[in-house]
């Protein structure tokens, strides 16, 4: 199902100062983006290799460089970027031992991240890593149980013919958004035959719907 309803993946780019504190409000922020974009699996490997870029510019550019966070789709990678203004201070994979407290922070970017690269531009360096992410379309939705399930159904529900062949990924946001409506309204008049009530299950179906979601973004 494509996610044009959900919030678009548009790129975007945040300045700031490349310094320890910088580096907690920018997970902060990744979190929140990375849930908005429906892709909260990628969390932690995206702030980890973002600690490491701006910990790489605060220990070899320094403290207090001008950089950006920059983030985009490229086709279903995920692509994150960081910009600082020194194109000398290249970032190079070290084989550092155990005991090293330096040195390994592009090893972990490059063990975390399916592809990663510096590229050079006239006024400032681009150090970029990008992740696999499980879209089928760079709109589309991340695979869950809950939505593979849901992607089977909705189109069951379809007599314009919209949903064949393809299933729901044909359908229109307007004419999914009425599918999906029509099938909560007969389950409701299912439960009711069958001697349920359909408001507590409506509550109970909306509280398993948030559980699951803040286990899913957080």
């Amino acid at each position: 199902m494509d996610c044009n309803a959900c919030s678009p993946r548009r790129p975007w780019e945040l300045p700031f100062l490349a310094e320890p504190e910088a580096v907690a409000a920018l997970r902060r922020l990744l979190r929140i983006h990375l849930g908005l974009w429906g892709l909260p699996e990628l969390t932690d490997t995206v702030q980890l290799c973002v600690s490491e870029l701006v910990g790489n510019v605060i220990a070899h550019v320094g403290p207090g460089t001008p950089a950006t966070l920059a983030v985009s789709m490229r086709g279903t990678r995920l692509r994150i970027e960081v910009w600082d203004p020194d194109t000398r201070a290249l970032p190079t994979l070290v084989d550092a031992i155990d005991e090293a407290e330096s040195g390994r922070g592009m090893v972990l970017v490059a063990a975390c991240s399916d592809r990663w690269g510096v590229q050079l531009l006239p006024e400032h360096k681009v150090t970029w890593v990008e992740l696999t992410t499980t879209l089928a379309s760079p709109n589309g939705h991340s695979k869950s149980v809950h939505v593979s399930r849901a992607e089977r159904v909705v189109p069951l529900y379809d007599t314009s013919g919209a949903g064949s062949p393809g299933g729901a990924s044909r359908l229109s946001v307007t004419t999914t958004d009425q599918l999906v409506i029509v099938a909560i309204a007969d389950l409701l008049h299912w439960l009711r035959v069958h001697g349920r009530d359909a408001d507590e299950a409506l509550d109970r179906a909306q509280a398993r719907f948030e559980a699951e979601g803040w286990q899913v973004t957080h």
